[in-house]
């Protein structure tokens, strides 16, 4: 079948996660699959979600959880979204100022329970609560976040003021002092270390390793009505996410172009090759797990920003769509898990998923607190905070 439109328009967020979309336009994935892509870097997440909507965008790259909000209308537009295949696991840092960071040396350490001390003694001498940031209310890096503090007992709705900040402005938020430190996708917490601004004192990969974090998003009317060119799309990012895990160095010359993230090659190359690294392709990380995204709802359920009753496996179905990974991964000859869902939180180590049309090696899996989750048993959810905010 002929597809339906050749020339599109996505959207990305300048983070080294957009690099699947902008490689395939650059090393010719798009052009392969017949299509003729016009890339528009954009300053924040409400941009995307907002250009998507009203249809000034044909794809973006997007936040894991944003599909899910914008479908529920959890913010300011509700339009239904869905999540047609990953673009990477992990990336994100959490990212501490050099005057917290002195202090919490001082009291013992740069770990999150450090950081409850200094919390404490704030509250014990009647200072201002720290400020923290991250990108947007739903979003990988605000559950991220909260996630790492509430390991520590830290109340993120009542010890520390939570703010939004779009993610090239975070440095900038950082030096004038108008924030305590940041959880944003890389290389801005690797180029804020360079700039002995602070520290990263956590990756994605120690609060929930190979957690999905960017993902395809489209209107669910414009997956509807082009079929055959969002296969062509999910083919082109398909192959080009296996090109950005075989091709690092070169990648963070393509990323760090003022078209795309527009900073020194150095803190892009950094972001890609250290501990914690991005994963564009390989352990199933462009696979759309919908226990992902119930583990998700799940935490937004935690923090009061999604109703308790609700159907997250229902609206797991909805959003996520591994049907359609399938059929274009499978035209590819890439092997595909044959299950949507899988428990979260039990591998410490490499493992093997065989629920697959060929053996697929994974990686770890543990979550910062020890805790699993399994989406068949949903009621053994994560305790509620001791205060729920009713708006993130």
């Amino acid at each position: 079948m002929s597809m339906e439109k050749t020339r599109l328009k996505l959207g990305i967020a300048p983070l080294v996660d957009c690099a699947a979309i902008v490689v395939a336009k650059e090393r010719g994935f798009f052009a392969e699959q017949g299509l003729d892509v016009q890339i528009s870097r954009e300053p924040s997440w409400a941009n995307i979600r907002d250009k998507l909507a009203l249809g000034s965008l044909d794809a973006a790259q997007m936040l894991a959880p944003q599909p899910i909000s914008m479908s529920l209308g959890l913010g300011a537009i509700r339009e239904p979204v869905i999540a047609a295949m990953g673009l990477g696991q992990g990336g994100n840092t959490i990212t501490i100022g050099a005057g917290l960071c002195h202090r919490m040396e001082q009291m013992g350490g740069l770990t999150n329970h450090v950081l409850k001390a200094v919390i404490d003694d704030d509250k014990a001498k009647g200072r201002p609560v720290l400020t923290l940031a991250m990108t947007y209310p739903f979003s990988t890096h605000h559950y991220e976040l909260r996630y790492w503090l509430a390991a520590a007992g830290i109340d993120p709705d009542r010890d520390v003021r939570l703010s939004v900040v779009p993610p090239p402005q975070m440095v900038g938020h950082l030096s004038a002092g108008n924030i305590a430190g940041f959880c944003v996708g890389e290389p801005w917490g690797s180029l804020a270390a360079s700039m002995e601004l602070g520290r990263v004192v956590a990756t994605s990969d120690d609060i929930f390793a190979g957690r999905l974090e960017k993902v395809l998003g489209v209107t669910r009317s414009w997956a509807e009505s082009h079929p055959e060119t969002l296969k062509a799309m999910l083919k082109a990012l398909i192959n080009a996410g296996l090109w950005c895990d075989a091709n690092r160095a070169e990648l963070a010359e393509i990323v760090a172009q003022p078209a795309y993230v527009n900073v020194p090659v150095e803190a892009v190359r950094h972001a890609l090759t250290k501990p914690g690294a991005p994963v564009f392709s390989a352990q199933a990380a462009n696979f759309p797990w919908r226990s992902q995204a119930m583990w998700y709802m799940r935490e937004m359920q935690r923090w009061g920003h999604l109703p308790a009753d609700i159907n997250t496996r229902r609206l797991a179905e909805d959003i996520y769509r591994p049907d359609l990974y399938r059929m274009a991964a499978l035209e590819l000859g890439r092997p595909v898990p044959l299950t949507d869902y899988k428990s979260e939180g039990e591998h410490a180590g490499p493992w093997v998923l065989t629920q697959a049309t060929t053996p697929i090696a994974m990686g770890p899996d543990l979550l910062l607190d020890g805790a699993r989750f399994d989406p068949n048993a949903t009621a053994a959810a994560a305790p509620a905070p001791a205060h729920k905010e009713s708006t993130p």
